[in-house]
């Protein structure tokens, strides 16, 4: 395991309260809900044509049919129609500075480790998992330059790890890792890769 210095304007921020970070996870989440569940109303369910007994002389409510909403089997008022929309927009700014965030908080608990290079050159899930010192029950999130084929295949049977790219991490992997790997080549893009909202 390397030991490289982190930027602090990156890795090193004061944060104060969680309300962006909560933003953005929330975001994260809601942005990737889709909307698939669909339930029928009174006209799109089967029958109901006839109506169930006449109009007066029985004493009971007047109904025009059993395809009533608040019949059994009838239709469902106010239900999903599977074109909901749950998306919630978060500037680019916002986002770039809870990742910030995030991971600063990550770096003050000491979860995040350096590692000169990982190519898994083999790409064999053993090899890769003695290469990076990966322990059970922990989950890791692995910040790679690139990911290979061989990294692919390394790490596809690795339960516990996720690899990302440095632009695309997101506060939902980095505050639901254990610890964060970071190849020191990635450093550099991460960093690249944030300090852009400064100049935004």
């Amino acid at each position: 395991m390397a030991d490289a210095k982190l930027n602090q304007d990156v890795f090193g921020l004061e944060v104060k309260n969680h309300e962006l970070v909560k933003l953005a996870y929330d975001a994260y989440l809601a942005n990737s809900r889709s909307s698939h569940a669909k339930t029928l109303k009174r006209g799109e369910v089967r029958g109901g044509g006839k109506k169930p007994w006449k109009q007066k002389g029985t004493g009971r409510a007047r109904f025009g049919s059993t395809r009533n909403p608040i019949w059994r089997h009838g239709g469902v008022a106010f239900g999903r129609t599977g074109e909901e929309n749950f998306t919630k927009k978060i500037s680019k700014r916002a986002k770039l500075q809870a990742v910030c965030q995030a991971l600063s908080m990550q770096n003050a608990d000491k979860n995040i480790i350096t590692v000169k290079a990982f190519e898994a050159k083999n790409g064999k899930t053993k090899d890769a998992i003695a290469e990076l010192k990966l322990e059970k029950g922990t989950n890791y999130l692995i910040v790679v330059p690139e990911k290979t084929e061989n990294i692919i295949r390394a790490t596809n049977n690795i339960a516990n790890a996720k690899i990302v790219r440095p632009t695309y991490l997101n506060v939902f992997d980095i505050l639901n890792a254990d610890k964060i790997i970071i190849v020191e080549a990635a450093l550099e893009m991460i960093e690249n890769w944030l300090i852009e909202k400064e100049e935004a």
